[in-house]
């Protein structure tokens, strides 16, 4: 009997953003991914990246202002940095749970590289604030080098492109370790935008919406039910409102009407919903469950989207 393939999508409150706090948030984290591999499922694992990816970004760009002569780290590379960190916690967190409850199944991380169109309207209105706060002189040298920046309260950042994802490179090794039985982290902060330009790929300035591009894994693995932890337990109408209403469950034409209503923010929910809506389409078969990492045990938790 052919197994249910889920994919969990990670948000921030699994991970922590300081090094010690990854370590601890990773553990607790295993605790609830096993339990969907105790239920039987064949798992997928994707995950945020902010305060790891923007870590990174600035560390290498302060690294690269006090020795001069290095050359500037680019952003897909520091995506790629951030898969490799998180992943390596996350996988022996993981492991380390299964073999305290006697199973033995392997855990691998897969660095994953996720094509982006060129012509995205999202490269001509980039969005997606990143790494250091700089006076106005390091912002014009940002800007001379074809890099964007906003001013901020407390000076200048970076802004780049938050591009759809349209494929994901490595996706035949991920069905390859799937179907070897195993548990596969992928995706990892959206994974890292890339351009295909005949047989090469070229890393993107940009970033991809983790829960866009999870929905594109769980849509390119046939799975049956993606999995979005956020930080609140179920999906609110009029959210923080004193006539707020959580929802069970909802359907893709009531989320809709909701969207279309401005009920979901944007920035947080609004990309989850999204996401949903598009990973569901006209299946009968597929779901999207969004809570929050405490609330993911027990049917009662959470809210459901179906068709």
């Amino acid at each position: 009997m052919r197994k249910k393939k889920i994919v969990i999508a990670l948000g921030h409150d699994a991970l922590g953003t300081t090094l010690p706090e990854q370590k601890s948030a990773t553990k607790k984290t295993a605790k609830a991914v096993v339990d969907f591999i105790k239920d039987d499922y064949q798992v997928v694992i994707s995950h945020s990246n902010g305060p790891q990816v923007g870590m990174i970004h600035t560390a290498m760009a302060e690294f690269c202002r006090i020795y001069p002569e290095y050359t500037a780290t680019p952003m897909s590379v520091c995506s790629a940095m951030s898969q490799g960190y998180i992943g390596y916690d996350l996988q022996n967190a993981i492991r380390t749970e299964l073999l305290n409850r006697g199973v033995y199944k392997p855990v691998s991380t897969i660095l994953t590289q996720v094509c982006v169109d060129p012509y995205d309207e999202a490269f001509y209105h980039p969005t997606k604030v990143i790494g250091r706060v700089m006076n106005e002189a390091e912002a014009e040298a940002e800007e001379k080098k074809g890099n964007h920046v906003v001013k901020t309260e407390d000076g200048y950042r970076r802004i780049v492109a938050a591009p759809k994802p349209m494929d994901i490179v490595e996706i035949d090794a991920i069905k390859a370790l799937l179907d070897a039985d195993q548990i596969v982290i992928a995706c990892g902060g959206g994974g890292i935008p890339v351009l295909a330009q005949d047989n090469n790929l070229k890393g993107a300035s940009a970033v991809i919406e983790k829960d866009s591009a999870a929905g594109k894994l769980a849509e390119l693995i046939d799975a049956e039910m993606l999995v979005i932890l956020t930080g609140v337990d179920k999906v609110c109408l009029n959210f923080g409102t004193s006539e707020e209403q959580r929802l069970d469950e909802m359907t893709v034409d009531e989320a809709k009407k909701y969207m279309a209503e401005g009920q979901f923010e944007e920035g947080t929910m609004l990309p989850k919903i999204e996401t949903a809506i598009e990973f569901i389409g006209n299946s009968a078969v597929r779901k999207v469950l969004i809570t929050k990492l405490d609330a993911t045990s027990g049917e009662c938790h959470g809210t459901i989207i179906h068709k």
